[in-house]
């Protein structure tokens, strides 16, 4: 039987699956991919992964030894992953995050602590949602870590997608695919102006738009939804946006600014309820009257598509649902 040249075939087939499988990717091969996705950079990525600049360039090289194709193309500043590189990336971030969540739910096992929770959200859900949510998994499960992110949505996504959040409450940011992620809306978010107590337009009197122009804002980074939200009522009253503007995406600098200064700020109503409350800061601050709403697009519960998420996650997830 002429079986020779095909049993050679098979054979050299298996000899070089079973090559690819001895000198196969590790682990430190995915690491250092998301890391190049992520930075742009050889240097950074190796930053990351503490080693050395050319420790990291001859790993690429053997990345795609493996793979027999180019991961990135190198650029005058930086690199660009190619789409090789892409989808080795994306599937990198997958099994990383399966890893971690193997990780941590043996950890939990064994140190009896019940697992860890990563959640990022703005600030309206998280004290509106995700705080109650928290306190009632925590008295059924003590020993849950459960880890808490305030950020913007752009960040907050960014983030998810980075597998440093096992789920957010925020809103999908117009630059990035929706199809990546599994969200389910929740909430609508109310805003409202905010001034120190005593401030000259703390009068009770309703206040216009051109009054407002003329004192100090403190204002979340160029881009966030909530700026935008004021911004356009500005402008479609034909009023004069503010121009002495304090961009941060931090609400303790931004109630400091307010207490100390004569600013005005936009926070999320419940927040600044909140911070009026006895639990809060007991009135040291002014919500001010304005003859307009301040309805921001709402905002929902969010996870990657396809991602499962871990029994603790789910957990503290459902519980946040049930706040609703």
């Amino acid at each position: 039987m002429p079986t020779g040249p095909k049993q050679g075939r098979v054979q050299n087939s298996y000899e070089s699956d079973e090559g690819l499988l001895r000198s196969g990717l590790k682990l430190r091969h995915l690491r250092l991919t998301a890391a190049l996705e992520e930075h742009g950079q050889i240097s950074a990525a190796a930053h990351v992964m503490n080693i050395s600049q050319p420790a990291a360039s001859r790993m690429i090289a053997e990345i795609e030894a493996i793979l027999g194709v180019e991961i990135c193309e190198r650029l005058p500043r930086g690199i660009r992953l190619t789409p090789f590189g892409e989808v080795l990336a994306r599937r990198a971030r997958t099994i990383l995050l399966e890893m971690r969540e193997v990780d941590r739910e043996i950890s939990g096992l064994k140190q009896g602590t019940g697992g860890s929770v990563f959640l990022g959200a703005v600030t309206a859900p998280a004290i509106e949602l995700a705080v109650p949510a928290i306190r009632k998994v925590r008295q059924r499960h003590p020993r849950i870590e459960i880890s808490v992110q305030i950020e913007t949505s752009a960040v907050l996504a960014r983030e998810l997608l980075a597998s440093r959040h096992d789920f957010i409450i925020a809103r999908i940011p117009d630059d990035l695919n929706p199809r990546l992620f599994e969200a389910r809306i929740i909430g609508v978010e109310k805003a409202c102006l905010i001034a120190r107590r005593g401030h000259p337009l703390s009068t009770g009197k309703t206040i216009d738009l051109d009054q407002l122009s003329h004192y100090d804002w403190v204002f979340q980074p160029s881009g966030s939804l909530l700026r935008q939200t004021v911004e356009g009522i500005f402008v479609s009253q034909g009023a004069p946006l503010p121009d002495r503007i304090l961009n941060t995406s931090s609400l303790l600098l931004t109630l400091v600014m307010i207490a100390q200064s004569d600013a005005i700020a936009p926070i999320a109503i419940d927040v600044a309820r909140f911070v009026n409350s006895r639990s809060g800061l007991a009135g040291s601050i002014d919500i001010l009257p304005i003859p307009f709403e301040i309805n921001v697009q709402p905002y929902s519960l969010i996870k990657v598509r396809d991602r499962t998420l871990s029994p603790t996650a789910e957990m503290l997830y459902e519980q946040i649902l049930r706040e609703i």
